[in-house]
């Protein structure tokens, strides 16, 4: 069983994260992080999951959003537990009117399940084409009809080149669709792949929304601070700035797997706060957005004390 002595924690107490300082940035009261995960070892893995991380609970996370200033947060069940939601849902419950779910279905749910679901907090469904366990593109069309009534989105992950072929079905859609992680686009392919070209044309025509997540998994070079990021960074905001939401995607399930390093969140809003250039915008990415995309309410709830890994709270 994973123990608190065994936990990956960069360079502080929090779990998951590098760095100790909170974002240099004026976050906005009420930001929400979009792209979130949480684990738990009594939920079993699904036959094939390739990412196998350490336990990182709601608790967890509470801890990192004190220290970075934000308040909503978006759960979004990981491919380690293939449609199995449980997980997802005990972090919701554990964060309450703050969150919001995006679910992993097989699409042979009830509609009574899918009610329960959606009372639950779940906003979307998320078909992941590239760490994947569950379905493939073919179960695009058949999913996005199986949610349509229900007012979700569809949020998607996969290979640029998968992602080009697929504009005709993605077109025929009948829900909103979310990119995350860049839309897993590389820096240099930014203006080049017809992939990039293709997301550009649905958020200007506002079929789409793109989440500036996994910026560290994108970039050639494994970091947040990669310059190249801020062009393709900046080129989603220009093209559609009400479309863009951010998500620290904490705890970090590639990092822990060594595959990079472990990114410090703090920093990540920086680099959001820089793409963004003002305040006004950064409010939009932060707050306004998500509250349009996954209903929270109107009212904006105040960010807890930020609180340093020294016990400071500011």
């Amino acid at each position: 069983m994973d123990t608190d002595a065994t936990r990956p924690r960069g360079s502080g107490a929090v779990p998951f994260t590098a760095g100790a300082a909170s974002p240099r940035a004026a976050v906005p009261p009420g930001a929400c992080d979009c792209h979130i995960h949480v684990y738990d070892g009594r939920h079993p893995a699904a036959p094939g999951a390739r990412l196998l991380p350490p336990d990182a609970s709601a608790d967890d996370y509470r801890r990192l959003r004190r220290r970075i200033g934000t308040r909503r947060a978006v759960l979004v069940t990981p491919s380690t537990y293939g449609a199995d939601n449980r997980c997802m849902l005990d972090g919701l419950r554990a964060l309450g009117g703050d969150a919001r779910g995006v679910a992993v279905i097989d699409g042979n749910e009830s509609d009574a399940e899918l009610r329960r679901l959606g009372g639950l907090g779940v906003r979307g469904v998320r078909l992941n084409l590239s760490l994947g366990v569950t379905g493939g593109a073919e179960r695009l069309e058949p999913l996005a009809r199986r949610i349509a009534d229900h007012g979700w989105h569809l949020q998607l992950l996969m290979a640029p080149e998968l992602l080009a072929g697929l504009e005709d079905v993605l077109r025929r859609l009948p829900v909103p669709l979310v990119f995350d992680h860049f839309g897993r686009i590389a820096p240099g392919d930014a203006g080049r792949h017809p992939a990039h070209a293709l997301l550009l044309r649905l958020l200007g025509e506002g079929r789409a929304w793109v989440k500036l997540s996994g910026g560290y998994i994108v970039s050639p070079r494994h970091s947040t601070d990669d310059p190249a990021l801020e062009g393709l960074a900046r080129g989603y905001l220009a093209a559609a700035p009400d479309r863009v939401v951010w998500g620290s995607d904490w705890p970090h399930a590639t990092a822990s797997a060594g595959v990079q390093p472990m990114p410090d969140d703090a920093r990540q809003i920086d680099r959001l706060a820089e793409w963004t250039g003002d305040a006004a915008t950064l409010r939009r990415v932060l707050v306004d957005n998500p509250r349009a995309l996954y209903g929270f309410p109107a009212r904006t709830p105040p960010s807890e004390p930020t609180t340093t890994e020294t016990g400071t709270r500011t």
